[in-house]
């Protein structure tokens, strides 16, 4: 009768937890449009491939779009043509990646550590800031994040409770898929570093797997054949299209996009230890707050040869040593490490739990966020800054009662909880700034940050029966031009060489009007044609009439 009311009580949780995932993160879905920097381009090119019916080469405007493989602008593609509505499928991609991660880590975390490690893993899964926070931006990483832990789930089934071959098989078909998604979905295979170390020393709880089988080759043909889905066809019409700008577009993403990126990057350039110093400490939260804790256990654990934990924090080390010997570096790199990491804690979460400093930190967190938070709001309404005034103007925005709301939320839960009720203090107050960010924050700061308002003070300026060119444009311009544009290069093609474009084409009829921004003179357009559109993007936009 205990184990029946056990076991009911472990479903009715895990309910909760499935629901209050999806209210976290599909708040506000449908309530905003792409932003900059990379949704609009990716909302772009899933749009141009619904519209041209081309989907297999991804345009920007008149350019292949070669920095990164379709699978992901293929997903919003879908849902764009499946809704009709781009507010909708833009972020149904990550949101349903994220789901997935989340589902197979808590399997992995109930098959790991047993009763209750899935909701566990799902809780910590939950309150870690970046994996909520690419939940609910349209970057590719959070289905790259899918995608590996995907393989990992497949790979440990086998290195763990093994001898598993089909699960084996799967992780590498699962790391080819995220290859053809963002080209580091291999980053599975450095689990093979700590397994082998841990075989060697005999380490506990690995499978017996056999050292010499022909097995092991199963693999990498799997891995390949995701690749070739893309790849392969991607070859052939190259080959036989007679395209220069298509052999361009190969060479590109095959090469520089990838090796060339790594090895000799040149966007992004940060010191070796930026990881390290200034985006796991934050991104990571709260597990970074946790370490005190966490790291004392891990020790633990690793000198009882556990090969779990093993496998686990032995990957996460590999992911931040790679990265890091790349100078190109951004935070949103650090995703796929998450759920790897989230596993290594689950175990001992409920020592955190009952610690009372670990408690007594939470509390205090949320003691500081509301002071702070309300400290800055108090400051800037008492003594006005230009600077201040100047964003909210220009971002079309008023922040105040968004932000005494959630600092003062915090405030309470923080004052108001007991130190014993300071992880539930810090869960509810989690849940509260995800759904009040979909529901409340996203659809304030839009009109700011999206391109969509500018665009249709434009098509009032020029008139329905108009043509329009864009000049040094930026994607969201393109994205939310309400009528097709003339779009005179971009990557490919420098400001001057776009306005001689642009002018011969203004020539060729008598309602070509041209959008540009930051217009200067001596760039041979008639000062009595140009006027200002208004500041987006930080630029300053001109329509030069015909």
């Amino acid at each position: 009768m205990r184990g029946d009311r056990e076991a009911l009580g472990e479903k009715k949780d895990r309910w909760i937890l499935w629901i209050t995932a999806i209210a976290m993160l599909a708040a506000g879905l449908g309530l905003r449009d792409p932003w900059p920097a990379d949704e609009p381009r990716f909302a772009l090119v899933a749009k141009q491939m619904v519209t041209s019916g081309q989907w297999f080469f991804p345009m920007r405007g008149l350019e292949y779009y070669s920095d990164k493989p379709p699978l992901f602008m293929w997903g919003i593609a879908f849902f764009l043509k499946l809704t009709g509505s781009m507010r909708l499928a833009f972020l149904l991609p990550s949101l349903l990646s994220s789901l997935v991660t989340l589902g197979v880590v808590m399997d992995m975390g109930r098959r790991l550590w047993g009763h209750r490690g899935d909701i566990v893993a799902g809780c910590v899964l939950l309150s870690t800031f970046q994996f909520v926070l690419q939940a609910k931006t349209a970057q590719i990483d959070a289905m790259l994040c899918m995608w590996t832990t995907l393989a990992l789930y497949g790979v440990m089934r086998h290195l763990l409770f093994g001898p598993a071959w089909g699960w084996y098989g799967f992780g590498f078909f699962a790391m080819g898929l995220g290859v053809i998604t963002k080209g580091v979905g291999f980053l599975p295979l450095f689990m093979g570093v700590p397994w082998i170390f841990g075989r060697v020393r005999g380490w506990r709880y690995l499978s017996p797997l056999p050292w010499l089988s022909f097995r092991w080759l199963t693999g990498p043909p799997l891995f390949f054949l995701a690749i070739g889905l893309w790849l392969l066809p991607m070859l052939w019409w190259v080959s036989h299209s007679g395209d220069p700008a298509l052999d361009l577009y190969r060479d590109d993403i095959l090469f520089t996009q990838t090796v060339q990126r790594y090895g000799a990057s040149w966007t992004h350039i940060r010191p070796f230890w930026y990881y390290l110093v200034e985006v796991i400490p934050f991104f990571w939260l709260p597990v970074t707050l946790w370490l005190p804790w966490l790291v004392p256990a891990w020790y633990q654990g690793l000198k009882d040869r556990d090969g779990r934990l093993l496998l686990l924090l032995g990957w996460v080390v590999c992911v931040v040593l790679f990265f890091s010997g790349s100078a190109g570096k951004r935070g949103v790199y650090m995703l796929p490490a998450i759920p790897a990491l989230v596993l290594a804690v689950t175990p001992f979460f409920s020592r955190i739990l009952q610690a009372s400093g670990a408690q007594c930190l939470m509390l205090w967190l949320l003691r500081v966020i509301g002071v702070v938070v309300l400290a800055i709001c108090g400051v800037t309404l008492v003594i006005p800054m230009e600077r201040v005034g100047q964003a909210l103007l220009r971002y079309e925005v008023n922040p105040y009662p968004l932000l005494f709301f959630l600092g003062g939320t915090a405030l309470t839960l923080g004052l108001g909880a007991g130190r014993r009720r300071a992880f539930q203090a810090a869960a509810i107050f989690g849940v509260c700034f995800w759904v009040v960010h979909g529901l409340w924050l996203g659809p304030i700061l839009n009109a700011g940050r999206s391109s969509a308002p500018l665009m249709a003070r434009v098509g009032s300026m020029i008139g329905p029966s108009a043509e329009l060119g864009l000049v040094s444009w930026k994607e969201q311009t393109l994205l939310y031009a309400d009528r097709p544009a003339m779009t005179f290069g971009f990557r490919h093609a420098s400001r001057k060489e776009q306005l001689d474009r642009a002018r011969l084409w203004r020539q060729g009829g008598p309602h070509r009007w041209l959008l540009v921004p930051n217009l200067k003179e001596g760039e041979g357009f008639d000062p009595d044609k140009i006027e200002a559109v208004g500041w987006k993007h930080r630029r300053t936009w001109y329509l030069v009439a015909p």
